[in-house]
Order: C-alpha cells, then sequence, then structure tokens
C-alpha cells in the first residue's frame, strides 16, 4: 500500500532552496539544453522528489477527503502511483489553476497536474504527457429555466464562471459573456453561485460537471442538455526544456494506461467511468 504524501503549505526556506537550485542548473556557462535537461532529471532523482502543482480543490481531480483529510483524486492518485514506479516521493504544492502553468515555467514545480485541457496554444509553450483522460465540455445552469440559454449565442451578456485562463472562460469570453473569476475556489462556491444567481453558468468538463452536482443534490442547477462540445484530452504539463522528465514520465504513463491501472483509478473517482476511452459522441462543428 503506497503512502500518500501530501504538503500543503511548502516551508518558504525549503522552496526557496528549491528554486535556487533549478536555477543554478539551468544557468551554467554551458549552452547545452541536453546537459540542462540531464540535470534537472538527475537532481529530481538525487533529492528523490517529485514536485507536483496541483489545486486541492477540484473533485474529483484534486481534492482533501472529508473524512481522511488527505489530498486525494483522480489525477493525485495517478501521480502517486507515476511516481511510486519511478521510486519518487512526490511534493504537491497547492496553487490556482491561473498560477500553475507559470509554476512549471519558472521550475517552481516539476510538472503539474489538475486536469489541463492539452491545446495547439499550450502545446507551444509547454510539454504534455500522454494524454490520461478524454472528455467534452458541458454547462451547468439553473434548472427552473436553464439560466435563459438555449445557445451558445445567449451567453452574452451572462456571468460565466470560472479561472480566466481555462479554455472554457476563453469560449464564454468569445461568445460575449461577462466573466466571473475565482481564485482556486471551490466546487460548492461555483454551483451555489449559480443556484442563487450570482452568476449564470458554468462552462467545464462533462465528468468533472457531472459528479459536482451529485455532490450538492439540493442546489437549482442542471447540466444544460443541448450544450455539448468541445472533445478534449487533458494531461500532465511539464516544461519543454526537461526532456528527460518528459520521456520518463510518458514511459510510465503508457505502462499505466497499457496495465489498466489509471482505467481502475478513473473508475474509482469517476463513478465507474473509464475516462482513459475517448466519448462515443457526434459533435457538431
Amino acid at each position: 500500500m503506497k503512502l500518500l504524501f501530501t504538503k500543503k503549505y511548502q516551508a518558504l526556506t525549503a522552496g526557496a532552496l528549491s528554486i535556487a537550485l533549478l536555477a543554478a542548473c539551468g544557468s551554467g556557462s554551458s549552452n547545452n539544453s541536453e546537459e540542462a535537461d540531464t540535470s534537472v532529471w538527475d537532481e529530481i532523482q538525487e533529492e528523490g522528489v517529485l514536485t507536483v502543482a496541483t489545486s486541492g480543490t477540484l473533485y474529483p481531480t484534486s481534492y482533501y477527503d472529508a473524512d481522511s483529510e488527505e489530498l486525494t483524486g483522480f489525477e493525485v492518485e495517478v501521480v502517486l502511483e507515476m511516481a511510486e514506479r519511478m521510486d519518487l516521493e512526490v511534493d504537491f504544492e497547492e496553487i490556482g489553476f491561473d498560477g500553475m502553468l507559470t509554476a512549471v515555467n519558472s521550475g517552481q514545480v516539476d510538472l503539474a497536474a489538475n486536469d489541463i485541457e492539452i491545446n495547439e496554444e499550450r502545446k507551444e509553450k509547454f510539454a504534455f504527457s500522454t494524454p490520461i483522460k478524454y472528455s467534452y465540455g458541458t454547462a451547468i445552469v439553473r434548472e427552473e429555466d436553464l439560466s435563459g440559454i438555449e445557445t451558445f449565442e445567449d451567453l452574452e451578456g451572462k456571468q460565466a464562471a470560472g479561472a480566466a485562463t481555462s479554455v472554457y472562460m476563453e469560449l464564454a469570453r468569445e461568445y460575449g459573456a461577462i466573466e466571473k473569476i475565482y481564485d482556486n475556489a471551490t466546487n460548492e462556491e461555483y454551483l451555489r453561485d449559480v443556484h442563487v444567481g450570482n452568476s449564470d453558468v458554468i462552462l467545464n468538463d462533462y465528468y468533472l460537471q457531472t459528479l459536482a452536482l451529485e455532490a450538492f443534490p439540493e442546489l437549482d442547477i442542471t447540466i444544460h442538455p443541448d450544450l455539448k462540445y468541445s472533445p478534449s484530452e487533458a494531461g500532465m504539463v511539464m516544461n519543454n526544456d526537461n526532456s528527460e522528465l518528459i520521456e520518463n514520465v510518458n514511459q510510465v504513463l503508457d505502462e499505466m494506461l497499457e496495465d489498466g491501472t489509471i482505467a481502475e483509478i478513473s473508475a474509482e473517482f469517476f463513478a465507474g467511468a473509464d475516462v482513459t476511452q475517448e466519448p462515443d459522441i457526434d459533435f457538431e462543428e
């Protein structure tokens, strides 16, 4: 049975030391990127710790179990199993979604795992792992009137809740919605704001939305029956410069996909669903 290693708040001295070490590895006199990449991976192995950004607030991907008070979730457990196969411990740093990619880019963390969708814009700046989750977008609205939304065109002027840099907020912005931005808020806060009318719609992932609704059946909210869009795939995010880390992460994730481990973890957190399989839905262009 693996030991769950969580770290809600990293000591400032340890964080400063980690950043300093990473900076030292990347700022030597040599311009050989392969040498820099190797030193980063060697450092991770030497310290025996993989530093991972996650939110701790995104059920069921990354959240605190009410009974054990331990950090858990689909991607948390995938990371823990992956690290165990690498003979590494995991140091989770809880960061809001909008700060995760910055943390990856700066070297504050080795990778980010938080249901992050793979898209072309992000792929130009970061390296993504092998996809570990397939899904599509849906919309949570008030059940009594669907928040006055029938089509995407009706998003104009509506208050859309979410994170500023998410692909879902980009879509809401495209259709003229008013952005209501949250900083690492819990699902309950998002959902209750739609329920009471402080916001009108939450565009997000189907699996996350379904389970969020199940957790709060007393709220007057539902998944819009007609808005199914943007088939997506999600993976872990790494710095493009860390080629050895990328290679090793993908090798282990491929093994876990092949032997069914990630499917088993998916069933545990997504009510029996296997998110490693692409959904069989005809999406409108």
